[in-house]
């Protein structure tokens, strides 16, 4: 499959003329298309709710677009609750899911009546001692250990992940919080990441059915939602098949037949907490080349770098990438595409065949639109880029500006070089 940038040359001369590369930029048709289709796949459960992970993709205007459809906000620390109660999400619009949670952080998140879902058995009694009682709707996050496998492929290992409680902990819980007073109980769980399969969800949905209902058996709990949090995967390289979500939503219907109709439990909501699958394919990094060097290899430098997308540099990550201009050249040279901080790891491919690459074109690096911007850091001093919004109607928005040297030095406020460093 050919990876096409929503975004052509022509686009970028004009939006560059006002906004100077590096930029993020996000494709509003694509994101209204994909929050439609998701919806459509769960059609067939009323209580359905998507609560976009903030934390992939944490502005504003993008979460606006989301909220028009319905979908809640996926919060995982004060700043994202903050963000969220600004843009006017409260109560069962807002699902905190965080860990290590401070104990300030649950009060805001009560304050703003959102659904908290716990990740530790020990945060029933933070959560007790800071609000002085229990809400009447909670949630917990279930880790079962082991491998999580489909089939005889590994999907991930839960067994090494931080998140969640165990079967026996979360039963335990559930006990505990219903004799404290909770009336209404969720049951959450993440437990593979970015999966281009359309079998982890049902697989997943499989397991969390039948954990809810030996819960409500035991436990005599009311169980009103589950919720199969994010691990939905979008395929960042060409050769891979994007995911089905109509086969996905299809694939967790037969579970939820299958288990919870049976057992009287075909009231429970589905719930799903996605931010790669919602946001990654419909925003991209914009660069511009601006040096080559030719020493043991052959490297083009562009004005981006790790610091606008980090996922290259922290995990080897693969994105691809298109000369702007270059679609149907071949692709006959082998380069390094590098950016300028003082780390060897600062690079955005390692040996990519890419047409020839001159100085000043434009480069698109694909998929950045979850987990792109807001892992951005200041390294080196470097400054964050503008994110900017392709219309439906072709006209360009700047949903957030670059910062500025006085952004940078902002929190100097008490040094007496404050004043100097910020004229």
């Amino acid at each position: 499959m050919k990876k096409q940038p929503f975004v052509t040359l022509e686009q970028v001369k004009e939006m560059t003329k006002t906004y100077p590369t590096p930029f993020h930029l996000y494709d509003e048709k694509g994101i209204r298309r994909n929050v439609e289709a998701l919806k459509q796949a769960f059609s067939w459960n009323p209580g359905y709710k998507e609560y976009f992970a903030v934390k992939a993709t944490p502005n504003p205007f993008l979460i606006q677009i989301l909220r028009e459809y319905g979908c809640g906000c996926d919060c995982s620390s004060m700043t994202e609750l903050m963000l969220s109660d600004a843009i006017g999400a409260s109560g069962d619009d807002i699902m905190f899911s965080s860990n290590d949670t401070p104990a300030e952080e649950f009060k805001k998140a009560a304050e703003l009546n959102g659904i908290i879902n716990l990740d530790d058995i020990t945060h029933i009694d933070v959560v007790e001692k800071t609000l002085g009682h229990l809400p009447k709707k909670m949630s917990c996050r279930y880790n079962p250990g082991g491998l999580f496998k489909i089939s005889n492929s590994i999907m991930d290992n839960p067994g090494d992940a931080k998140y969640g409680m165990t079967t026996e902990q979360i039963f335990e819980a559930f006990k505990i919080m219903k004799a404290k007073g909770v009336e209404e109980f969720g049951i959450h769980a993440f437990l593979a990441s970015n999966t281009v399969t359309n079998d982890y969800y049902p697989m997943l949905a499989k397991v969390l059915f039948e954990l809810a209902v030996k819960l409500k058996e035991e436990t005599g709990a009311q169980i009103k939602f589950i919720n199969l949090s994010g691990g939905i995967g979008i395929p960042y390289r060409p050769d891979q098949e994007p995911n089905d979500i109509a086969k996905i939503g299809e694939g967790v219907k037969k579970a939820y037949e299958e288990i919870l109709a049976p057992a009287g439990m075909a009231d429970v909501a589905i719930y799903t907490e996605l931010g790669r699958f919602m946001m990654g394919p419909y925003g991209c990094l914009v660069t511009k080349a601006i040096n080559e060097k030719h020493t043991h290899k052959e490297y083009i430098g562009v004005d981006a770098c790790a610091v606008n997308l980090m996922r290259p540099a922290m995990y080897g990550a693969y994105h691809h990438i298109t000369v702007l201009g270059k679609e149907d050249a071949p692709c006959d040279h082998k380069y390094d595409v590098t950016g300028s901080l003082c780390e060897n790891n600062d690079k955005f491919a390692i040996d990519r065949m890419l047409p020839e690459i001159e100085l000043g074109d434009y480069l698109v690096i694909h998929d950045t639109g979850a987990h792109g911007f807001a892992m951005g850091y200041n390294y080196n001093g470097k400054l964050k880029s503008a994110e900017l919004l392709l219309r439906e109607d072709g006209s360009v928005q700047m949903i957030r500006r670059a910062e500025t040297p006085k952004d940078y030095f902002a929190t100097f406020d008490c040094f007496p070089i404050y004043e100097k460093l910020i004229r």
